[in-house]
Order: C-alpha cells, then structure tokens, then sequence
C-alpha cells in the first residue's frame, strides 16, 4: 500500500485529491496538511511515501517545505499547481521535485477530477524510488580541454539535426543540458517533454533564459535553423516535414489513444525519413517506453542513437526501454551528454 501525504491550502483540493488517489486499491492517503509547517510535522509523524504540494500556501511556502524535505527528510514530490504557477512548477523541479500535475484553471469544478489517472499513475511511480534518488543534484562538470574524437565522428558522418525526447525528471535534464553548451550548437535541436498544455512556453522561455543556444515553443511551419531549439507544445505531436526546400514544423493534435504527449516517437520517426544517417535522438529520463519504436526508425535510416545512463535518470523507463531494442550507440550520463551531443554534431578535425 502506498501512503501520501496531501499538503493543500484549499480544503476543496485537498478533499478531491485525497478521493481521487484512494480511489485507486494501491494507495492510502494518511493524512492532511493546511500548509508548510503543518505539512512537515505530519511528514515526520506519519512518514509517507509519497508527498502531494501545493506551492501557493500561508505561514511555509511550499518552496520553503520543499527545500526542507529534500535536505532533511527526502521523499518524493509531486507539485499541484495551477496554470498560473508556471514558472514555479520549473523552480520546483530544479528543488528536487519528482513532478508536477496541472489543476484546471476552474479549480471548484468537476475538472479536477480530469487530473485523476495521471495523478495515479505519477504517484505510483514515485513510490518506487528512494528519497536519496530524487535529491540528487545536477552536477556541473568542467568540460576538457582537449576532447579525443571518436574516429567515426568526422565531418562527413556528423549529424546535422539533434532530437530529444523526455518525460518525467526531464526539465531539469534538458536545463543541464542546454545550459551546458559554450557556443550555440551548428545543427537544430527538437524537443518532446511529456508536459501539459499551457507550460512549455514558460519552459522553452526558462530554457532560453540559461543557454547559449535559442529556445523557443514549436509554432506551425516553424523552419529549422542551427543553433535554435525547438519544444513541442504541450498535449500536442510534432512532424517534422521537407517541403519548399527546407524543413519545417508541423503541430497536430494527438490520436484519443495516444499514451504519451507531446509523442517522442512521432518525433523520431518523421525526422528519421527526413535527416536518415544525419539523425541523433537522444533519450532522456522519464517512465514509459516513449522513444524505443522512433529510435529503431532512427537507426534503420542510418541515425544515432543515445541513451541517458541509470545513475542519472530521475526515472529509468524511456531509456531502458531504448536501450532494450538494441540500436542505443551508447548510454551516456547527464553529465556527459552535453559533451556527447557536440562531438556528435561538430566536424572535428584530427591532428597527427
């Protein structure tokens, strides 16, 4: 049986959340908090598995709980925000958030209750990790100075378009990533991070905000530039097509069965006929087998494929599950990958 602890200033909230998740036989909910400082005494006393948060609250913000969690009582934590907390749905995460859900934007409505399944299914899966696993921290690692190419990374065989897909533990992922870059990359980049509808503006904005590189949301008929990066907006797939002599985005709505969205397969497939040998997709951490089929797209055209390593990956779903089909060319830590991406996309020279 999984126990939360649900922390919620709003007795609304905390009501339909609490029959939400003990509407699922796994889950018991042992407990309520008004705010921050009632929340951490009840986390002491009752030692949950799981913690849902609410950011906005009087007398402990949930920042301030947050922070105190993740130093002195680590536990996972799923943040409930509402669409007007968007950027501090992202602050939460960098805090060591497992990951967030979206209130609707009516809060005292039936809507709520639309959160429900994926409610569940984050918490279950939260369950399963140690409190020691979500603590951990980026690592900021001092690039060398002298980079050995490998011998198949040459100018004719680099890659000339860079495609990521994410899911849970993924903003902070891609934040690491893009902030890690000295000079902007000489090939676009794609994104698909499973987020809601509404968010991956705010996070394509936090994202410029840290890198080199430019960050933007995917818009209809977007052209791919280098040195541009390209997030799927949220509850929506993104196809890549080559018309006119360029390629272009293309924003569809997903099909009613879709699992996970934006799709990092329809992603990786579409790009996969287009850029063939030139492709790499880089899978990052997340639950679910998103990216396994388009990384064997990418690989029977002649693309690369990378995989974020176990240790790092605040969830090991969607690379695992790469990885299990074989055509991964190798698994590389988050604090490599940044690394790994540019030896990928620049024409390094060798020098006898």
């Amino acid at each position: 049986m999984i126990s939360v602890l649900v922390i919620d200033d709003s007795a609304f909230s905390r009501i339909s959340i609490g029959k939400m998740l003990e509407g699922d036989s796994r889950i018991n909910v042992v407990g309520y908090a008004v705010d921050g400082e009632e929340g951490l005494k009840k986390l002491i006393d009752l030692k949950p598995d799981v913690v849902t948060l609410d950011l906005e609250m009087p007398r402990m913000s949930g920042f301030s709980l947050l922070r105190l969690i993740m130093e002195n009582h680590p536990v996972p934590v799923i943040v409930i925000s509402s669409q007007n907390g968007r950027q501090d749905v992202f602050k939460a995460l960098d805090l060591g958030a497992f990951d967030f859900i979206a209130k609707p934007a009516r809060a005292k409505s039936s809507e709520l209750y639309n959160i429900q399944r994926d409610l569940i299914g984050k918490v279950v899966e939260a369950s399963l990790l140690s409190g020691e696993k979500i603590k951990q921290r980026l690592e900021v690692v001092e690039e060398p100075k002298f980079r050995q190419k490998p011998e198949c990374y040459t100018a004719e065989h680099r890659s000339t378009v860079v495609l990521i897909g994410a899911s849970t533990g993924g903003p902070p992922a891609l934040h690491h990533i893009f902030s890690s870059f000295r000079e902007k990359l000489p090939v676009p980049v794609v994104v698909t991070q499973h987020m809601p509808a509404g968010f991956t503006k705010s996070f394509a904005q936090r994202l410029d905000d840290y890198s080199v590189m430019s960050v933007k949301e995917a818009e209809q008929g977007d052209q791919l530039v280098p040195g541009t990066v390209y997030v799927c907006p949220g509850c929506k797939n993104l196809e890549l097509q080559y018309y006119g002599g360029v390629v272009r985005v293309r924003i569809v709505d997903p099909p009613e069965d879709q699992i996970y969205t934006p799709s990092t397969n329809v992603l990786f497939r579409t790009a996969a006929y287009i850029y063939g040998s030139k492709a790499l997709a880089v899978v990052l951490t997340g639950m679910g087998n998103d990216g396994a089929a388009g990384a064997e797209e990418v690989a029977k055209y002649g693309g690369r494929v990378l995989a974020e390593a176990e240790e790092s990956c605040v969830v090991y779903g969607m690379p695992k599950e790469t990885a299990q089909t074989g055509v991964v060319e190798k698994v590389v830590p988050l604090k490599r990958m940044a690394h790994e991406i540019e030896l990928c996309c620049r024409p390094f020279v060798s020098v006898d």
